[in-house]
């Protein structure tokens, strides 16, 4: 396992942008990984977001959300990022990033190592 910190959520107003950081703590070397963000609103379940992978880039949104967030990833800070555009009050949510091995990882058991989580809240 590995442990991840999460930070970059907060309050904005519908149609802002959020960047939310998920940076690897841990010793060890995270390019066999692959990093995938959830989310989960009030009463529903969590929710695959997307996911990458940390050897090449790779990246697999969910459909729903394609064209809306933004995953990458910074090897040198060993950290990685989900960017959302024009937010709407729909994707208010605790956000949590996530370690895994199986590409592509799109339900939570598919990961092993969590973040402690990031609440976002859009405003209307």
């Amino acid at each position: 396992q590995v442990q991840l910190v999460e930070s970059g959520g907060g309050f904005v107003q519908a149609g802002g942008s959020l960047r939310l950081s998920c940076a690897v703590a841990s010793g060890r070397t995270f390019s066999e990984y692959v990093m995938g963000w959830f989310r989960q609103a009030p009463g529903k379940e969590r929710e695959f977001v997307a996911a990458i992978m940390w050897r090449d880039d790779r990246t697999y949104y969910i459909d729903s959300v394609k064209g809306g967030f933004t995953i990458s990833r910074d090897n040198a800070r060993n950290t990685g990022y989900l960017q959302k555009n024009s937010l709407k009050p729909e994707d208010t949510a605790v956000y949590y990033c996530a370690a895994g091995n199986t590409w592509v990882g799109d339900t939570p058991t598919d990961y092993n190592s969590w973040g402690q989580g990031t609440q976002v809240t859009v405003s209307s």
